[in-house]
C-alpha cells in the first residue's frame, strides 16, 4: 500500500512548522519513505511569544489560541500545497500540534492546534491528538517517534533527536526504549540570543568558549539523570533544569554555551552506556537541529567513541523532517488501525492506536 500524507510538526524550539509531504509504502510489512516535498514555515514573533506563554491564558483565551492556531495551520498547509503544485495528491494529514501542557502523572498532556480547525480550513481528513491516548494509559506519550525508528531507521542501533529537547531511542531486552535525555536546543538557542543571535550557527560561539567545570558538575547533578526510563520532559522543567545555573551566572556567554554542549554529550553517553547493543562498532542516527551544530557533533562523538558508537549524520532533510515524517507515519498507522505507539517505549498498559480523526469532506 502507498500512501501520501502531510505530516506536521512543532517542536520545544519554536523555530516553526515543519511540514513534509511524504510518500510511505508498505510491502509485507516492511515500510519505507521518500520526501516528496518539505518545508518549515517559521513562526512570527507573535505565534512563537503566544505559543511559549500559552500555559498562562485564561481557559477561554486557551481554547481561542487552540482554533487560531489550528486554523493558521490550515492555511499553511494550504499555502504549501499550491506553492509545491500537490492539489488533489494529498490524501491526509497528521499533525502533532504544539506541546503546552505535559503532565503524564496526572495523565495529562496538550497540543493545541484544532485537527476539527485544519480539517475545515484543508478540506482534508486530518489525525491529530496523538499522544493523548497513550497518557491517558498511564503512558509518558513521549517519545512517540520510536515507531519510525522502528519501521523507517532500523538499519541504526540508536537514535538521537537534538530538538528543544533531546530525547533517545535505545536497544533493550529486544525492544525499542526511549525517553527524553536532557535539555538541548532550547537552552543553547536562548543561550545565543544573548548575543544577539537566533542560534548559535554550527556551534561557532560554543567553539570559543571554555569549559566551566563547576556549572557543568550541578547540570550533571539533577535529579532528573537518575530516574529509570521511561521517562519525560516537559518545556518548562527542561527550562528550569538549565537556566538556574546557566543564566544566573556571570560568566561569559560563549562559556556558557560550551558548558552546556559539554552537558548534552555527557548526558547521551551516560544514556546509551546503560543500553549496549552488543555489537563491536554500533551507529548512532543523529536528526534535529541540533545536528546542524558542529561542534555538538564533534562532542558528542568524542563522548561516545569510548563506547565504539559512530554518530551518523543523515542528509539534510531527514535531519530538518525526521519529526514530521513521523507523524506521516503515526498517521498512516492510525488510518490502517494499527500500533502507532509502542507502550515499552512510554510505561502505558499498553500498545495504542493513537489519533482522532477528523474527515474534512462529506460525501
Amino acid at each position: 500500500m502507498v500512501y501520501k500524507v502531510i505530516g506536521l510538526m512543532s517542536g520545544s524550539s519554536l523555530d516553526g512548522l515543519d511540514i513534509a509531504f511524504v510518500q510511505l509504502e508498505e510491502v509485507r510489512g516492511q515500510w519505507s519513505y521518500q520526501i516528496l516535498a518539505a518545508d518549515c514555515i517559521a513562526y512570527t514573533d507573535e505565534w512563537a511569544y503566544n505559543l511559549k506563554h500559552a500555559q498562562q491564558l485564561s481557559v477561554p483565551d486557551f481554547l481561542r489560541l487552540h482554533t487560531a492556531y489550528g486554523r493558521w495551520i490550515g492555511g499553511a498547509v494550504n499555502r504549501f500545497i499550491a506553492d509545491k503544485n500537490l492539489e488533489l495528491q494529498v490524501q491526509f494529514i497528521a499533525s502533532h500540534g504544539h506541546t503546552v501542557l505535559h503532565e503524564p502523572a496526572n495523565h495529562t498532556t496538550t497540543q493545541i492546534g484544532c485537527g476539527a480547525a485544519i480539517a475545515a480550513i484543508t478540506g482534508l481528513p486530518v489525525i491529530s491528538d496523538l499522544r493523548a491516548l497513550d497518557v491517558a494509559l498511564g503512558g509518558q506519550g513521549a517519545p512517540i517517534v520510536p515507531i519510525g525508528d522502528k519501521l523507517l531507521f532500523a538499519q541504526y542501533d540508536y537514535h538521537l533527536n537534538i530538538g528543544g529537547i533531546a530525547n533517545i531511542t535505545v536497544p533493550h531486552n529486544g525492544k525499542p526504549l526511549a525517553f527524553d535525555v536532557c535539555p538541548a536546543n532550547q537552552v543553547l538557542n536562548t543561550l545565543a540570543q544573548k548575543e544577539g543571535k537566533t542560534y548559535d550557527d554550527n556551534g561557532t560561539l560554543a567553539a570559543s568558549g571554555a569549559l566551566l567545570t563547576d556549572i557543568l558538575l550541578n547540570l550533571n547533578k539533577d535529579a532528573y539523570y537518575t530516574r529509570q526510563a521511561p521517562k519525560s520532559l516537559s518545556n518548562e522543567a527542561a527550562i528550569s533544569m538549565a537556566f538556574p545555573a546557566l543564566l544566573q551566572s556571570e560568566h561569559a556567554t560563549q562559556d556558557q554555551l560550551h558548558t552546556m554542549v559539554v552537558h548534552i554529550a555527557e548526558q547521551v553517553r551516560d544514556a546509551v552506556s546503560k543500553y549496549p547493543c552488543g555489537k563491536e562498532q554500533a551507529m548512532m542516527l543523529v536528526t534535529g537541529g541540533g545536528a546542524f551544530n558542529g561542534f555538538l557533533i564533534e562532542k558528542l562523538q568524542q563522548a561516545l567513541a569510548p563506547l565504539h558508537i559512530q554518530v551518523i549524520v543523515p542528509d539534510t532533510d531527514t535531519v530538518m523532517y525526521k519529526e514530521a515524517i513521523v507523524m506521516a507515519l503515526i498517521g498512516a498507522l492510525r488510518w490502517r488501525e494499527e500500533t502507532n505507539v509502542l507502550s515499552s517505549v512510554t510505561g502505558a498498559s499498553r500498545d495504542s492506536i493513537s489519533g482522532a480523526l477528523w474527515m474534512g469532506h462529506s460525501y
